[in-house]
């Protein structure tokens, strides 16, 4: 049964980045205007680039395939995000939101360490 944890763990870990990257695709529009409110440049580029970390990330954590290079897009993904979007202390939903992403980035250096376990399409070798 423990062989099966590993994998369960990626599967939760990861959906939250595949989603977020879809959502964004679904309102490319309104995740511009969301960006440029807080004065980043093109944020086109940019958004595209966000995409592509979260749901090509997210996707290698989810199919154990290159897990850690997908865990370290997503780490690289979450530094800048949590920094621009979510230290606005003085409200309480961005202190939470800056804490879930600080345990996102463990959870990415944690695959990163340990790799995708024994059910992955990268098997029991390492990715």
């Amino acid at each position: 049964m423990n062989r099966y944890i590993p994998v369960l763990g990626r599967v939760l870990f990861s959906l939250i980045f595949i989603a977020s990257g879809f959502g964004k695709i679904a309102d490319f529009g309104g995740t511009q205007e969301y960006m440029a409110a807080y004065g980043m440049p093109a944020t086109a580029v940019l958004l595209v680039g966000a995409i592509v970390l979260e749901i090509f990330g997210g996707a290698s954590v989810l199919l154990g395939w290159k897990t850690r290079w997908g865990a370290l897009a997503l780490l690289i993904f979450l530094i800048p995000a949590t920094l621009i979007f979510h230290s606005d202390f003085s409200q309480q939903i961005e202190m939470i939101q800056f804490m879930k992403n600080l345990a996102l980035m463990g959870g990415t250096l944690i695959v990163y360490s340990l790799g995708p376990g024994p059910v992955s399409l990268d098997g029991p070798r390492d990715s």
